[in-house]
């Protein structure tokens, strides 16, 4: 099982944001049977059957075993992935696209570019996963408190003084077989941690 799977396509994310699969989704992180999920989603086991099937369709589930019982067989399924995330892929014209409305300060564009990164990381996963090889990425994810907004405002120039210094130094245009990569940085206020934050019981 994947620890995060990518959504690209409309009607797998379809699929995936009706609020029963989702339960269903929850449940088969571990593998169970149609008959098995019936009691602890609440429905019969005929139509947790229907549900499976559309989630097995649209690759967000999968056969784990099939075992006999009596005159029937019994499919036991498990999700694909433990957390999914849907692509602005998936929703095609109306995705964002940051190079309309280039803004350092702005964080709608920021919202644009880690949509961006979503979209484009999901494609690279599924190209390498298809190829058999490993997808070469790095992140950093950190918490910082800044004495005042001048702090900020400083830590901002010289992170971004520092990207540029680095960039300028490792870039190479004059290649054609050279390994090309983006890089986003971001900065944004943290969430107040709440009692439903995966970030509170850390």
């Amino acid at each position: 099982m994947l620890e995060v799977a990518v959504i690209d396509k409309p009607a797998a994310a379809e699929a995936s944001l009706d609020p029963v699969r989702q339960q269903i989704l929850a449940a088969l992180v571990t593998p169970a049977s149609a008959a098995a999920l019936a009691p602890l989603i609440g429905l019969t086991r005929q139509k947790v059957n229907y549900h499976l099937r559309t989630l097995e369709e649209h690759g967000l589930v999968h056969l784990v075993e099939e075992r006999k019982r009596g005159n029937m067989t019994e499919r036991v399924m498990q999700a694909s992935a433990a957390s999914y995330v849907i692509s602005p892929a998936a929703m095609s014209a109306l995705a964002p696209d940051p190079r309309k409305f280039p803004d350092q300060l702005s964080a709608r564009w920021l919202v644009a570019v880690a949509a961006r990164v979503v979209r484009e990381v999901g494609e690279l996963i599924a190209g390498a996963t298809a190829a058999g090889k490993p997808l070469a990425s790095y992140a950093i994810d950190s918490d910082i408190t800044f004495a005042s907004a001048t702090d900020r405002a400083d830590f901002a120039r010289e992170l971004g003084e520092a990207v540029n210094g680095l960039v300028a130094k490792y870039h190479d245009g004059n290649t054609d077989n050279g390994r090309r990569h983006r890089l986003v940085v971001a900065l944004h206020p943290s969430l107040k941690p709440s009692t439903h934050s995966p970030d509170s019981e850390n």
